[in-house]
């Protein structure tokens, strides 16, 4: 039986989600400085006429607030509106997979936001998951920020309430295909590439169970083709 969802879409209402750890002892740790991100955060969407509701619970016995598994999440996304507009903070270190599958089917705008820490490695959790929506081919806008107050975050959080999306300034970025390699670093990954082929390595690679990193497989299509190697 498909499991009830929450209320219809409200275009001034913002889910919340909040991927965490799979061991409890790092969520509970982290839990203060998370909590303390989302304070900010709701405050920040109210300034600009929206609310921000936080998608699944406080759970008292785990003491934490984290979706902590690949079936927790599965079962929050199950829950929610897939076209509410929708917020994924991190103050802390997350493990993708724990809402990549709901978040690869999510119709609304999706915006992952961390925190600039020194001490708290949220920043470094959204790239993961950054990484891992756009391998999958996910829309998406990202926005980070120190305490929430300077303007390059608010002008660009009031452009994704009021648009679903913000961007960046790329000028300083291009395409892979015409970045300039040496003619050196050129031979030396062919022969890489070559000795692979022919003298076979076995290879440790993070995969989807490991925190989630979808962004650091690489396709079996691609390293099994011989073809190219030769």
């Amino acid at each position: 039986m498909a499991r009830k969802r929450t209320a219809s879409h409200n275009i001034k209402q913002v889910l919340l989600i909040a991927s965490g750890d799979l061991r409890p002892s790092a969520n509970q740790t982290c839990w203060e400085a998370q909590l303390q991100m989302e304070q900010t955060l709701a405050k920040c969407v109210k300034a600009e006429g929206y609310t921000l509701k936080c998608a699944h619970p406080y759970k008292k016995d785990q003491r934490h607030g984290f979706i902590s598994s690949q079936k927790e999440g599965m079962d929050v996304f199950a829950r929610i509106d897939p076209k509410q507009p929708l917020i994924v903070a991190e103050a802390v270190w997350q493990y993708s997979h724990h809402v990549l599958p709901g978040l690869i089917s999510h119709k609304g705008p999706i915006l992952t936001v961390a925190n600039w820490s020194g001490t708290w490695p949220g920043l470094v959790g959204m790239l993961n998951l950054n990484g891992s929506l756009t391998k999958a081919g996910v829309k998406y806008s990202t926005l980070w920020s120190n305490d929430f107050t300077d303007t390059y975050f608010t002008t660009r959080l009031r452009k994704w309430l009021t648009t679903g999306t913000c961007s960046h300034h790329t000028a300083h970025v291009k395409p892979f295909t015409k970045a300039a390699v040496s003619a050196k670093a050129k031979k030396l990954g062919e022969q890489l590439a070559a000795e692979l082929a022919d003298r076979k390595a076995i290879m440790g690679v993070f995969d989807e169970g490991c925190m989630g990193m979808f962004n650091a497989i690489i396709p079996d299509h691609l390293l099994l083709n011989i073809d190219r190697l030769t």
